[in-house]
């Protein structure tokens, strides 16, 4: 709903020779539609949070650690994201063959959307995300706290 509101507000300015224009460049889309167009499918930030966070590279650990995803949506979620240039795929010549997937300066450039997403949710989404939340303690929640984020 949002997307179509914004998407008719583009279409609209563009016919009335009105265009979004930030730092003197005209853009031809909204840039927060955009990103999300880029991250916002199914477990496309979870993906990035494991390998940022969580190390992961191979293809078994994201799907052993990502409840839900199946093996056809993983892989197609991988392609998608090598295609936006996020990832990269590495294929080692060995028996059985070994593949990894590394965060590209693009895909690690969405660290700081990420912990921002995890700051919001854990402050006020307290009752969602924690098991035990303690207002003092959520009150003093800061991205140090998500460095040390881990998957029990």
């Amino acid at each position: 709903m949002i997307e179509q509101k914004l998407s008719e507000k583009y279409e609209n300015q563009e016919k009335d020779s009105k265009e979004l224009i930030i730092d003197g460049m005209n853009c031809k889309c909204c840039p927060i539609f955009n990103t999300f167009n880029i991250i916002g499918k199914k477990f496309t930030p979870l993906l990035i949070r494991n390998m940022i966070f969580l190390k992961h590279k191979r293809f078994s650990e994201f799907l052993n650690s990502i409840e839900e995803i199946n093996p056809k949506t993983l892989s197609i979620r991988l392609k998608e994201m090598e295609r936006e240039g996020l990832i990269r795929r590495e294929v080692y010549n060995e028996t059985p063959i070994r593949i990894e997937y590394y965060l590209t300066e693009k895909g690690k450039g969405l660290q700081p959307i990420l912990e921002q997403m995890a700051l919001f949710s854990m402050k006020y989404c307290c009752g969602q995300v924690f098991k035990n939340p303690d207002s003092l303690k959520i009150d003093k929640i800061n991205l140090k706290s998500i460095k040390n984020y881990n998957l029990l």
